[in-house]
């Protein structure tokens, strides 16, 4: 058996931290993938909270879930991921699991991005509202100028969070071109 890839890798420690209806967050909804990913992981009785600042992503996102029988299960949110905490505050149970896809909607406008400042108060939120255990999975994709200046500024706020609140895993394959995704985790501590 080779490495796991990128994706597939993000998608296992996703699935390693859900069980059935508990809550997950795709913090970039865009095409609806990890979103329904999501909806099934946390099954009939969980929940998926679903955001995306573009209305075709928010719409992909919603014709997914609900070709796919799980729009019950999900809330898509049309709003930056920075208003996480607001929304996931009325949930009575805890987060367990939230994925980022960080750079532009594929096939859409690339000169709409995330940006490392929306990324970071989402990520500081998420951490103060998820359970012990639970896994942020950020998907990096910088290879694109603004990929480029958000993964460093991601990449310097992960590694200043203090080890006994958070553990953060970087994945990637260093000897490819193209500055291929990689992969940052962090799983909550305390």
């Amino acid at each position: 058996m080779g490495l796991m890839r990128v994706l597939p890798f993000a998608k296992q420690l996703l699935h390693d931290h859900i069980e059935e209806g508990q809550v997950a967050i795709d913090m970039t909804a865009g095409n609806g993938h990890d979103t329904l990913f999501l909806a099934n992981a946390v099954g009939e009785t969980g929940h998926v909270y679903a955001f995306d600042i573009q209305s075709e992503a928010v719409a992909a996102t919603k014709a997914r879930v609900e070709e796919s029988g799980v729009s019950n299960r999900v809330t898509v949110i049309h709003d930056s991921h920075d208003t996480v905490q607001a929304v996931v505050e009325k949930e009575a149970r805890p987060i367990t699991a939230a994925v980022f896809n960080l750079g532009y909607l594929p096939g859409s406008d690339k000169s709409i991005t995330t940006h490392g400042n929306t990324t970071i108060a989402a990520l500081s939120q998420l951490l103060d509202v998820m359970a012990v255990g639970g896994v942020i999975v950020i998907v990096i994709y910088h290879g694109h100028e603004s990929g480029k200046v958000e993964r460093d500024e991601v990449l310097h706020y992960v590694e200043s969070l203090d080890q006994k609140q958070a553990g953060v895993l970087r994945y990637e394959f260093i000897n490819q071109v193209n500055h291929p995704p990689f992969i940052v985790a962090i799983e909550k501590r305390a």
